[in-house]
């Protein structure tokens, strides 16, 4: 018996309101990654970075759970955009945010490779951790941070154009990506402004498409 059209309509996918979460968790496991990371991190070449191994283990175990839910944070954007998702503004903002993705899981994988060198006896770990500790904060805060800012003011442009988002939170997303774009600083917080926004966009989507309550008669 062949489906008629109301059926393949009511078999349509729809995004879960739920996934609206995926940024929060983004946030949340991301944040919590960059922090143990960062201080795990030797200063000078002649600190030791053996006496973190759980602290770096722990973020690498955090690290691939933040960029899934970062993919679905994505997901919920476009969704919301609909058929208003204009192609040149959308293939930056997904281009920049895939990027951005690539490069958080490069440094991560550097940080795994330090860690296994130092589980080593007769490598100069000290030189060779205090390498990949420029190359992992470079990777973050120049090249990640800057993907980042080129997100956010994509995804600003296009609610300035729709209206899909107000016009205050659009402009608040201007100015913290230009100071993404512009700082060039090695500082954790610059690097903990991404996931705070994201953090902060995914809890006034869950605010704004929560049911209203029905109230009895």
């Amino acid at each position: 018996m062949a489906r008629t059209q109301s059926d393949a309509e009511f078999h349509q996918l729809r995004t879960p309101r739920a996934a609206a979460v995926a940024g929060v968790v983004f946030g949340v496991l991301f944040a919590s990654s960059i922090v143990l990371l960062r201080s795990a991190l030797p200063g000078a070449a002649a600190t030791p970075w053996l006496h973190h191994q759980r602290q770096i283990t722990a973020a690498l175990i955090l690290a691939p759970f933040a960029g899934i839910a970062f993919l679905w944070f994505i997901g919920v954007i476009r969704d919301r955009l609909g058929d208003l998702e204009d192609r040149f503004f959308s293939t930056v903002f997904l281009g920049s945010g895939l990027l951005f993705l690539a490069m958080t899981f490069v440094s991560t994988a550097i940080a795994g490779g330090l860690l296994a060198i130092s589980r080593l006896s007769g490598v100069p770990q000290n030189d060779l951790v205090f390498f990949g500790r420029e190359v992992m904060l470079h990777v973050n805060n120049v090249y990640g941070v800057r993907m980042a800012g080129v997100f956010m003011i994509s995804l600003g442009t296009i609610w300035l154009r729709t209206g899909l988002m107000p016009r205050w939170l659009a402009v608040a997303t201007y100015l913290l990506a230009l100071a993404l774009l512009v700082v060039v600083s090695f500082s954790l917080w610059v690097t903990l402004v991404f996931p705070a926004w994201v953090t902060v966009i995914s809890a006034y989507i869950l605010t704004m498409d929560r049911p209203p309550s029905s109230t009895p008669d």
